[in-house]
């Protein structure tokens, strides 16, 4: 097998693999129009709520979502006027700025978070066994340190 091509185990494993990375969002982006959030919006809360203290700098929020500065620009200028975070420069560092989760904000997390719970459970936890689920992690943690570390839960953000 040369290295420019996949086997054939590859190819369907990335096959699979590529269409739940589609597929997977587009239905938790479509379960949460249901709350009037995008799963952007939702992404940018969540990681914002799993902070200790509910606040990233902007930069570090767009690299943990997977957006641009531009794009994290416009999703928060539109949770910020829903009142769910608050933005302020880094008094640390004046190039940076801090978005913060506001209480409103952590509410609309936990209103959401039940919903989309079921919608992975339906699509993908209930799908496998205790073991595979187990597995999966490993896997996707294996994957993660390679391409995002500071994703990975267990290490520092």
């Amino acid at each position: 097998m040369s290295q420019d091509s996949l086997t054939s185990t590859e190819l369907d494993a990335w096959t699979t693999l590529l269409g739940v990375m589609v597929w997977l969002p587009a239905t938790l982006d479509a379960r949460l129009k249901e709350e009037n959030l995008s799963l952007s919006e939702f992404q940018a809360l969540w990681w914002l709520s799993l902070s200790a203290d509910g606040e990233r700098t902007m930069g570090d929020l767009a690299s943990t979502a997977s957006v641009t500065p531009s794009h994290l620009s416009r999703i928060a200028a539109r949770l910020e006027e829903r009142g769910w975070i608050a933005r302020r420069p880094d008094s640390r560092d004046a190039r940076r700025t801090l978005a913060s989760l506001t209480p409103p904000g952590r509410e609309k997390v936990q209103q959401c978070l039940p919903g989309y719970y079921a919608a992975l459970r339906e699509h993908l936890f209930s799908r496998l066994s205790e073991e595979q689920i187990r597995q999966l992690g490993q896997i996707t943690s294996n994957l993660m340190t390679s391409l995002h570390p500071e994703c990975v839960p267990g290490t520092s953000s």
